[in-house]
């Protein structure tokens, strides 16, 4: 076998001890006798083997020849420190090793037959580069500082893993160009400095085996496993969002091991809430508390004994517990962290304080099932870790805090990032005031001469659909349990039976002529007092069994109803509303590129949305009512843009149900500000109230003289007051019919007067729509829902 075999190198590797022997060339001619004669009989148990000082590649010669390589090496691997250094003979980018000292072969033997040596940080995607960088060095003296160090990972007889560091002895190598090798000029150098990921570029400079490495190098390996684990530990804490991963806590658990040199041992931790004076389990996967046990939270008093309670909390000190039945036996039950380590199964435990100038923050507790293994003199290890752990706690509560403030940011008092400068410049004034000594005050936050504009997709007829799906639900109930009172009839002829089979009767005929609010909750009522209890206690006929069965199934587990029809419809409305909410979202962005703009949108049976847009908001001296205009057109545009994706979605629905779109034009500026109590934005003024007013009530106006609703599926409604306005969307409306987004049958109507409002005038027009976005034909309303159902 070669040792060139299966490798793509640039360096072709022989074994050669030519470096070696020149050395002791030059302690031959010294003047001490002694040392002249050793060199000697070295360099004359080489000179009989010329391959040892020129060099091979075969491994079978190192087998051949080791006991003329032993003598050549004496001096490297003295025998009077072969039990206490860790060293080793090798060729570079391989796992070959022809000499050791004693105690590395023992630490091999040690770590168990099936053990692969193998250096865990060496990127053996990146060896060929690193085998060139170092040719650059040797061959052409440029200074290329490539090194890392490296590292074994070799497990002790206890299985506890142990880190060992790499030094490497390259004064016995020497590095020779081949014919085949391209000398590299400066401009080579200069183009590789910047390329150090490009493989075929460093291939083209050092070709493979296009130089010869000669020698062999020594490895001085140093067990640091307490600065290892140290560091681990601190790179484990460093790292974020591991919490969430399984295998973050065995690594935690496996630095501690071997940290400690306890193979034996798990780490938990508890939070200390120093509001309410509790531990509290840490959120994460395969997170545990030993302190707390099986309970997510306890008082401090309930988790401690009065002296380990002054020892964590006031004195902030570590204390061990080295034999836990022991203690256990003596405490009899007065020490609450002993009965819960014991119940656990635990035998000795270290507890140490996470704690920094403000106290305490949390406990870290390992643990172990053998008695006396951790102890207080091996506690002393902590403190090496402790800052870490100190520094990662405090960065966790800062970044949980501030996880908090942006949950509750977001879910429950976004600020739109449009207004979001006026809320951090009053923010900063506020901190500044109170830095300053002064009373700090948030200041209102309003925005002046901003315009409007509101527009809405509603579902048409959703509490007819509503109370359709609630009674088709109740109709399926009563005729269940009235199949079953009929069976139970012909086994066991009771008259309340046929009391509750007419009561059903009655109820279900109510259902079909004149359906009610309180209907839903009368049934449900008489279901629940007086059918169920029955239909339990008849469960005993075995005829009836499947069937009573077979309705307590129907029965939705959390509604406690038949929840068929009602769970299509309340699922319809939730798709209905994502999916609107998702495209208007989508298209916002590219609105608020056009230009900056106040953007909120709500959930109903439908969505709604609210736009501000003006100067105040924009803090630019840049607003033009070209802005405005834009704006307009681009919600009308949308609009229809979201009629046609609801009508191509339609048929994924569980329910057919249709929208109807308006949009209300206000052309007046107004003011509006932020209500802290209520946490969203509002009109201000009486004038303005009327907007308010009219955007609550116009969906469901009539068109004057009529009982037509001004909303209406298929088509667009614009509810306006002033003739400028209606010319402004005619215009529109003429544009984006040429567009083919709306049909020709514009109309306008006026509305009938809403409370305190009068004069409001409707454009009505059809959308145009497209089966799906490929489609380039367009129909209307009644011409695509022929074709659906065709």
């Amino acid at each position: 076998m070669d040792i060139n075999d299966n490798i793509e190198s640039p360096l072709n590797l022989q074994v050669s001890f030519n470096k070696l022997l020149e050395h002791y060339e030059t302690l031959a001619k010294s003047d001490e006798a002694f040392i002249v004669a050793k060199a000697n009989r070295i360099l004359e148990t080489a000179e009989h083997y010329p391959e040892l000082r020129e060099g091979f590649s075969d491994v079978s010669i190192l087998k051949t020849r080791a006991k003329e390589i032993s003598i050549i090496l004496q001096d490297s691997f003295s025998s009077i420190l072969t039990k206490n250094e860790i060293k080793t003979a090798s060729v570079p980018f391989h796992n070959l090793i022809f000499n050791a000292s004693e105690r590395f072969r023992n630490i091999i033997k040690t770590a168990g037959d099936d053990f692969e040596l193998d250096i865990k940080n060496m990127p053996k995607d990146d060896t060929y580069i690193i085998a060139c960088t170092i040719i650059l060095n040797f061959c052409y003296g440029y200074n290329l500082n490539f090194k890392r160090p490296f590292y074994y990972e070799i497990p002790d007889a206890n299985g506890v893993l142990h880190y060992y560091k790499i030094l490497y002895n390259a004064d016995f190598t020497e590095i020779v160009p081949t014919k085949n090798a391209p000398k590299i000029t400066q401009k080579d150098y200069d183009e590789l400095l910047d390329n150090f990921e490009n493989i075929e570029l460093w291939k083209e400079k050092f070709p493979p085996n296009s130089y010869i490495f000669k020698g062999f190098v020594i490895s001085n390996i140093f067990d640091v496993t307490d600065d290892q684990s140290i560091s681990n530990i601190k790179s484990s804490l460093i790292s974020k969002g591991k919490r969430k991963d399984e295998s973050f806590i065995e690594s935690f658990h496996e630095v501690f091991r071997s940290l400690l040199g306890i193979n034996d041992i798990k780490v938990g931790f508890s939070i200390f809430n120093k509001e309410e004076n509790t531990f509290e389990h840490v959120y994460g996967a395969g997170m545990n508390s030993f302190l707390l046990g099986d309970l997510e939270s306890a008082s401090c008093g309930d988790s401690l004994c009065s002296w380990s309670y002054n020892r964590l909390l006031k004195e902030n000190k570590y204390f061990s517990v080295s034999d836990v039945d022991k203690t256990f036996k003596k405490a009899k039950g007065r020490a609450p962290h002993i009965t819960s380590l014991h119940k656990q199964g635990v035998k000795s435990a270290i507890f140490a304080p996470i704690a920094n100038d403000d106290g305490l923050m949390g406990v870290i507790e390992i643990v172990s099932n053998k008695p006396q293994v951790l102890n207080s003199i091996n506690a002393n290890k902590l403190v090496d870790v402790m800052p870490f752990i100190v520094s990662a706690v405090e960065r966790s509560k800062n970044e949980e805090a501030n996880l908090i403030e942006a949950i509750i940011q977001k879910e429950c008092t976004s600020i739109h990032p449009s207004v979001h400068w006026q809320f951090e410049k009053e923010a900063k004034n506020f901190i500044k005031a109170e830095m300053n000594g002064k009373q700090a005050i948030f200041s209102k936050i309003a925005f002046e001469n901003i315009y409007p504009l509101y527009g809405q997709i509603d579902i048409k007829g959703s509490s007819e659909a509503r109370n359709n799906a609630t009674r088709l639900d109740l109709t399926l109930q009563l005729n269940a349990v009235k199949n079953i009172f009929e069976k139970v009839s012909e086994i066991e002829s009771l008259p309340i039976y046929e009391q509750f089979v007419y009561q059903i009767d009655d109820y279900l005929e109510g259902l079909n002529t004149h359906f009610q609010v309180d209907s839903e909750q009368q049934i449900s009522e008489f279901i629940k007092q007086d059918i169920e209890p029955v239909l339990k206690h008849i469960y005993a006929i075995d005829d009836l069994k499947v069937h009573i069965d077979a309705y307590f199934d129907s029965i939705d587990d959390k509604v406690d109803v038949l929840y068929n029809h009602r769970r299509d419809y309340d699922n319809t409305i939730a798709m209905i509303n994502k999916e609107m909410a998702s495209l208007l979202d989508k298209k916002q962005v590219e609105a608020q590129q056009m230009y900056p703009h106040y953007f909120e949108r709500f959930k109903t049976d439908g969505v709604e949305h609210n736009m501000y847009i003006g100067e105040s908001i924009t803090k630019e001296d840049s607003f033009n009512p070209i802005y405005l205009y834009n704006l307009r057109l681009w919600q009308l545009q949308v609009m229809c843009e979201m009629e046609n994706t609801y009508y191509q979605m339609q048929s994924e629905f569980p329910v057919a149900l249709d929208v109807a779109s308006m949009i209300l034009v206000f052309n007046q500026p107004l003011s509006i500000s932020f209500r802290m109590d209520e946490k969203q934005f509002d009109v201000d003024g009486t004038y303005n109230a009327r907007y308010e007013i009219v955007k609550k009530r116009v969906d469901k106006a009539y068109i004057k003289g009529t009982n037509t609703r001004v909303t209406d599926k298929g088509k667009i409604t614009i509810v306006y007051s002033q003739k400028q306005d209606e010319r402004e969307y005619l215009r529109y409306i003429k544009f984006l019919q040429s567009k083919n987004y709306l049909d020709t049958d514009v109309e306008i109507v006026e509305l009938q007067d809403l409370q305190a409002v009068t004069g409001l005038k409707a454009i009505r027009v059809s959308v145009l729509y497209h089966k799906n976005e490929e489609d380039k034909a367009f129909y209307t309303y009644d011409d695509l829902m022929k074709e659906i159902k065709a």
